[in-house]
């Protein structure tokens, strides 16, 4: 595990965010990428991460939060442990990826940007994974299933429960 090198508010940095944003608080358009390196470590950004963040780089918490909420990438809540992800590129989309989602949150019982009580499944729509050919696909965390359809879910589903 990385060596912890600086705390605050609620949330522990580790070094090798640190040295990230230390390397990339100066240059022009930097938020996004430190961003994207607070939710690669964490899974997302959480406000004490968020106001981390803004101490850090100088820039005000609104304007972090206006960049968190504008861009569906980041997330502000904690996903699931198999954090399920279904593209919605147009591939995907025309082969009824909206179903798969639809299906896999109503089988989990999750409302958008849910987590199960048990904390172990999430379901995201994604805007492209790169597999058009398999279209429709669904991730669970680096595993892809492509050319599914809603009655696969459930066996999806069952092969990460208990894991």
């Amino acid at each position: 595990m990385a060596a912890i090198t600086k705390t605050e508010g609620d949330v522990n940095f580790p070094q090798e965010l640190m040295s990230f944003i230390d390397e990339w608080k100066e240059k022009p358009g930097s938020l996004i990428m430190i961003l994207h390196k607070t939710q690669e470590i964490f899974g997302y950004i959480s406000r004490p991460s968020a106001e981390n963040v803004s101490r850090l780089v100088g820039i005000p918490l609104a304007r972090i939060y206006g960049v968190i909420t504008f861009y569906h990438f980041f997330k502000t809540t904690k996903p699931g442990k198999h954090k399920i992800s279904v593209c919605l590129g147009t591939a995907c989309y025309l082969k009824g990826a909206q179903d798969l989602i639809d299906e896999t949150r109503k089988l989990l019982g999750l409302e958008p940007n849910g987590v199960t009580g048990d904390g172990q499944f999430s379901v995201d729509p994604v805007r492209c994974v790169g597999c058009c050919g398999l279209a429709p696909v669904l991730t669970v965390g680096k595993d892809t299933f492509g050319k599914i359809g809603k009655n696969d879910i459930p066996g999806i589903i069952a092969k990460y429960q208990n894991v």
